[in-house]
């Protein structure tokens, strides 16, 4: 049974104004530093086997602090990168929002392909296989591992664990340095936290906890 903590970076100035994908050079702001402060915080209490990030500045730092706290190893994986969003990355929302293709990433988005860019079905396949290899790495019964990552990526994986179709993603909300908790085991996916922004509790063994019980950490 292992327990993934999908965590999404946190705060920097293109949030809610651009688009930012895999533009380089996008680092958390004063407020988005603060943010993976008090994230790593909130986890210092749960005992981490790694933690695994995004190759993008935003998700490498945020993931940077809660590997220090935790003092546990980081690794990189570029699988767990953003959605390659092709032309439209650095445009602002606003003008992408008059855009003929932007209805379609809202309404039907198993068949949007980003121009020059990737089709969502493709991201959300790299991204799950990518949380099933992290998984195999870290086997052990109730191990607990974080993955930093993106608002899109975080949606794409709970939305194919849950077994909601891809055209629905959009109705799940992931916001900065938020986590969302999910035991993985053979009895099947679990969702145990979606979106959280307070203490974050793992129950162990999950069998014989509630994860309506108030948190403890």
């Amino acid at each position: 049974m292992t327990t993934l903590l999908l965590v999404r970076h946190a705060l920097n100035d293109m949030v809610g104004k651009r688009l930012a994908g895999w533009l380089p050079g996008v680092h958390l702001n004063a407020r988005g530093r603060e943010q993976a402060e008090g994230l790593a915080q909130r986890l210092a209490s749960v005992s981490l086997a790694a933690v695994y990030t995004s190759p993008l500045e935003r998700a490498r730092e945020t993931a940077e602090v809660i590997a220090e706290v935790q003092g546990v190893p980081l690794y990189v994986r570029e699988a767990l990168g953003e959605v390659r969003y092709g032309r439209w990355e650095g445009q602002a929302l606003e003008d992408l929002k008059k855009t003929p293709l932007w209805p379609q990433v809202q309404r039907f988005p198993s068949r949007v392909r980003f121009p020059e860019g990737e089709a969502l079905y493709e991201v959300q396949c790299r991204v799950v296989r990518a949380l099933e290899e992290i998984v195999e790495t870290h086997p052990g019964e109730y191990e607990v591992v974080a993955v930093v990552a993106h608002a899109d990526v975080v949606r794409l994986a709970v939305a194919y664990f849950l077994g909601l179709p891809l055209d629905l993603y959009q109705r799940l909300v992931i916001s900065p340095a938020s986590v969302t908790v999910l035991h993985l085991g053979p009895e099947g996916p679990r969702l145990i936290r979606l979106n959280d922004d307070g203490p974050v509790w793992v129950p162990c063994p999950p069998e014989t906890e509630h994860a309506s019980q108030p948190a403890t950490t």
